[in-house]
């Protein structure tokens, strides 16, 4: 099992990451021009959550989706989610 991370890393990690909140979990907000941005980039994320075995959370509101990252098994945030949180943002960075 992975270590759960203190606030502090977590925020100094995810520093220059705009879309991110922290809380109990991660939560990234991005905004498209419309549905099928939206889509593309949700369909984007699937594939590196697969590839990466860590599942988002995801909601979609026409041109915005949410993503919510935890570590459910470890019950915390760990550098997983970390690392889910910035490939979200290199796939939103090429919309």
């Amino acid at each position: 099992m992975s270590r759960i991370l203190e606030p502090e890393e977590v925020s100094s990690q995810l520093a220059e990451h705009q879309h991110w909140t922290v809380d109990d979990a991660l939560t990234g907000q991005f905004d498209f021009e419309g549905f099928d941005g939206s889509i593309r980039f949700v369909n984007a994320i699937a594939d590196e959550a697969q590839q990466m075995d860590h599942h988002p959370d995801i909601d979609i509101r026409f041109n915005k989706v949410t993503l919510t990252v935890t570590s459910h098994d470890a019950g915390g945030l760990t550098q997983l989610d970390i690392e889910l949180a910035k490939r979200a943002d290199q796939i939103f960075e090429g919309f």
